[in-house]
């Protein structure tokens, strides 16, 4: 069974865990990290892993790992010396198989190649192929395994029937017409309910399977391991097309890469930072909520002669970088998750986003509002800043992957734990798959001023009042992870959303080629008002320029001009500004597909926390809007 699929959809949505169909239309899932990087005969002796290895210092320090890896390129043997023959291992799943002539059911190995022929027909001079049945069975634990096929109809957690099962359809397309038969004669039993759940968790197929208040739990099956055991799991179990959208989340960080190694000066800096003479200027700083430009004028107040060789911009980074080091060592005592870590990582990008930049991976231009023509769109009073990125690296590493759930906040030793079958012990060898892409963009800032005034209106934080409230229903039944909801993060991402669906039309980018990342934080130490438009594919758009172009003087006021305008009324209204929270788990407002969805590729929030209201007002409520 070998098929080819692009390196940089190994990542995402076919990486570790996730299931694919072939073009004969077999379903397999991918192999689990332990069995990257091995050739024809199961060796890995002669595999050069330099060429595949990618280092990125943020992104290690964020998952702890020593590495990054490109997935590998099947080569023949005039490709070169190397490397060559090499596949990433897929295994055949689900196991279970049926005739669609007859039903009989079948189940084959995780290694099966070959097409299975029906033994029943094939008794009976009828030559007809089995097909993967089309249910699983999946746990937000992560674990996925075939439907329980024979406990289900036979009602019992361990069945000792071993006769041959039919699965058969009564008419239709539903679950109510499937039903599953055995050669036993037990009651046949149909398939419906099986893919409900209730709010706590529990499930149909887990409370229904054996019935009188036995529950069947998950057997904690990862079959992308190469193996048929289980752990222990005390998750409910439900049941799935196996082709939903909830079987499989990549769980994908990513980072913009920005220089690693500080400067000389900056070292310096850090070190004289440390003294105690520093310390309490910067502490009594930080305690008097002073922005970073009053605290540089009061440093250099202080010392004037040790600091005149050093520009602001150094020392601005030289007190970044002191903050992030305490943020890092205070969660490593404390034993915190990566969600911190990852907002340490945006404040990163963020800074050095905010200054110009000629490095070879990253070019960042800074374009003075005052070029912007007012008579288009007055960018002065909205935005504080606009930066040209001209090229920059993104790499995006594949950390592990979650099921039914995508919020679901899991620990990035246990999202690591489950692409292999054994960790490795050695850290040298611990790594995960990462692929670069190479693209530009767009940086805005807000007017943080205006934001501020915006945000603390009271009809504004009446409007937001809906939403938050839905999203902290969600947090206590799903146990999702937590985000905090503020007026300026809708508006934000709404606002976002608005650009990219425009610049679809004026710079020649499909939507599925832009993405979206957000820069907005309300902390009153490090707040962070900005928002990143920019390419995403990793192909030949990532080199049109057409977008760099679109944020210049004389175009990027009508940009967003048009898309403020567009927003103002969506084709589905008024339904859509009234009809309250909709969309994915109901956390949106005035937002749906004709006016500010785009695809889940380029959203960073699968498409939530949207609102016209918020970012341009709505009939009857102008004033609420940022951008009224």
């Amino acid at each position: 069974m070998v098929y080819p699929i692009r390196r940089a959809q190994m990542i995402a949505p076919f990486g570790t865990g996730a299931m694919s169909i072939s073009k004969s239309g077999i379903s397999a899932i991918c192999g689990g990290l332990d069995h990257w990087y091995k050739d024809k005969n199961g060796s890995s002796e002669r595999v050069d892993l330099s060429q595949y290895k990618i280092k990125e210092w943020r992104l290690e320090r964020l998952l702890g790992v020593d590495h990054f890896r490109l997935p590998p390129d099947f080569r023949y043997k005039g490709a070169g010396e190397n490397n060559k023959f090499l596949t990433v291992p897929f295994l055949r799943f689900p196991q279970w198989h049926y005739c669609t002539f007859c039903g009989d059911m079948k189940k084959t190995e995780l290694t099966t190649k070959s097409r299975e022929e029906c033994s029943t027909c094939k008794a009976n001079n009828i030559k007809k192929f089995m097909v993967q049945v089309p249910f699983i069975a999946i746990c937000e634990n992560g674990h996925i395994q075939d439907f329980p096929w024979r406990e289900w109809v036979h009602r019992s957690a361990n069945p000792s029937c071993t006769a041959t099962m039919k699965l058969v359809s009564t008419g239709g397309g539903a679950l109510t017409t499937m039903q599953v038969k055995c050669g036993c004669g037990v009651e046949p039993r149909m398939l419906n309910k099986i893919t409900s759940a209730h709010p706590d968790g529990s499930t149909e197929l887990s409370k229904e399977l054996v019935g009188g208040g036995n529950v069947f739990y998950c057997q904690g099956k990862r079959p992308w391991l190469g193996t048929e055991d289980g752990e222990t799991c005390r998750c409910h179990l439900r049941g799935s097309l196996r082709s939903a959208s909830n079987v499989y989340f990549a769980q994908v960080r990513s980072a913009i890469y920005i220089p690693g190694e500080v400067s000389r000066q900056i070292k310096t800096l850090i070190e004289l930072f440390q003294s105690p003479q520093y310390v309490r200027i910067l502490n009594l700083s930080k305690r008097g909520n002073l922005s970073e430009e009053e605290t540089v004028d009061e440093l250099r107040a202080q010392f004037r002669i040790e600091l005149e060789t050093y520009s602001d911009a150094e020392i601005k980074r030289a007190i970044l970088s002191l903050e992030q080091r305490a943020t890092i060592e205070i969660e490593e005592n404390e034993g915190a998750g990566g969600t911190d870590l990852e907002r340490v990582l945006r404040l990163e990008e963020y800074s050095v986003l905010s200054e110009t930049s000629d490095q070879d991976d990253l070019k960042i231009r800074w374009i003075p509002l005052a070029q912007y023509d007012s008579n288009l769109f007055d960018m002065e009073k909205y935005f504080s800043d606009v930066f040209l990125v001209e090229k920059l690296k993104e790499t995006r590493v594949l950390a592990g992957f979650n099921r039914v759930f995508n919020d679901r906040p899991t620990d990035v030793q246990q999202l690591k734990y489950q692409m292999w079958r054994s960790v490795p012990d050695e850290s040298s060898d611990n790594w995960l798959p990462a692929y670069v892409v190479y693209g530009e963009g767009i940086f805005l800032k807000f007017n943080p001023d205006l934001l501020n005034t915006w945000e603390n209106k009271a009809d504004v934080v009446s409007r937001l009042q809906p939403l938050a409230e839905r999203y902290r229903n969600l947090l206590v039944n799903r146990r999702t992870r937590e985000k905090q909801i503020t007026p300026r993060f809708v508006m934000a991402h709404t606002f976002a959303h608005l650009l990219m669906n425009q610049l679809t039309f004026e710079c020649g980018y499909s939507s599925s080629s832009l993405r979206e990342r957000l820069y907005i934080s309300d902390d009153e130490a490090n707040p962070m008002y900005g928002i990143l438009i920019y390419t995403a594919a990793g192909d030949s758009d990532g080199t049109m320029g057409g977008l760099v172009r679109m944020g210049k003087p004389g175009y990027l006021e009508k940009v967003i001009q048009k898309s403020l305008i567009n927003a103002g009324w969506c084709s589905s209204d008024p339904i859509c500004s009234e009809i309250g929270p909709q969309g994915p788990d109901s956390c949106n407002l005035a937002a749906c597909h004709s006016c500010s969805l785009v695809p889940e590729t380029a959203c960073e929030e699968f498409n939530r926390f949207l609102d016209r209201g918020l970012t341009v007002g709505l009939p009857g409520s102008q004033q609420i809007g940022y951008f009224s």
